[in-house]
């Protein structure tokens, strides 16, 4: 039973009048388990020792919501706190997508490579995605592995072919998709 605060991203439990329960499980600010108790009851605790009454559990082992006395505010600093360090540590992997029709011209083909090579060689993964329109699917299986073998002797001119995995092909009705990304060196 989650909200969404509307100034800020982190995601906080419901607290004080926000709990809807008659009855609660109420821990206090040093840990101390109080049993069931009447929620006016529980919320005039947090009152008195100026901290708020904040939803853990909807239902403990009583059966009825578990709640702690506590300061909402700075719970919900440590957990932006906390969200912030994870997301430096997270590397960030961009799938970069090449869309490419069989009648593509030589120099436009040569430039969607090249750029292609760019992202590989920047660390992205990238999707090679052949489009097929109307009666162009009816060789597509042809027309494909041939794109896909002049793909890869691009990949050779440009020197990373040797470098270069196929992660997976995907086939749908009217294209037909290759990912790749760039082993490490």
């Amino acid at each position: 039973m989650d909200q969404q605060k509307n100034d800020s991203r982190v995601v906080g439990p419901l607290a004080n009048e926000e709990i809807r329960a008659e009855k609660v499980q109420v821990i206090d600010a040093d840990g101390v388990n109080h049993g069931v108790v009447e929620r006016r009851v529980a919320l005039t605790m947090a009152k008195d020792a100026g901290l708020d009454l904040v939803l853990l559990a909807d239902s403990g082992s009583f059966g009825v919501p578990v709640t702690k006395i506590m300061d909402i505010g700075k719970e919900l600093y440590n957990r932006k706190k906390k969200q912030a360090e994870a997301k430096k540590h997270q590397k960030v992997i961009l799938i970069k997508e090449i869309r490419i029709r069989p009648k593509i011209g030589e120099h436009d083909f040569q430039t969607k490579l090249t750029q292609g090579v760019r992202f590989l060689e920047d660390g992205n993964k990238l999707k090679v995605t052949l489009v097929f329109r109307g009666r162009e699917a009816v060789n597509r299986n042809d027309q494909g592995r041939e794109l896909f073998d002049k793909i890869g002797k691009t990949f050779e001119e440009h020197g990373v072919l040797e470098r270069i995995i196929e992660e997976k092909e995907l086939r749908a009705d009217s294209a037909w998709s290759k990912v790749f990304f760039m082993k490490k060196k």
